[in-house]
């Protein structure tokens, strides 16, 4: 099981916003389906490709934290 695997299962924090990236992906998904975007959502692309990336980010840092914890418990 890798650690991301460990941590859906067991960090509530990692797994909400695992979901909330999920539905930011699906939502631009759907918008690069169109052909044409409006200006609304060509913003709301630009919106949910920096919410995305924020999440991605505190996702690495919880997993990034989670790996270091490991590496201590194993030494200890």
């Amino acid at each position: 099981m890798t650690p991301k695997d460990q941590l859906l299962a067991s960090h509530d924090e990692f797994r909400k916003l695992a979901q909330e990236h999920t539905q930011y992906a699906q939502r631009l998904e759907s918008l690069t389906q169109k052909r044409y975007l409006t200006e609304d959502e060509k913003l709301e692309e630009v919106r949910l490709k920096k919410l995305k990336l924020r999440l991605k980010d505190q996702m690495q840092s919880i997993e990034r934290q989670f790996r270091q914890d490991v590496v201590q418990n194993q030494v200890a």
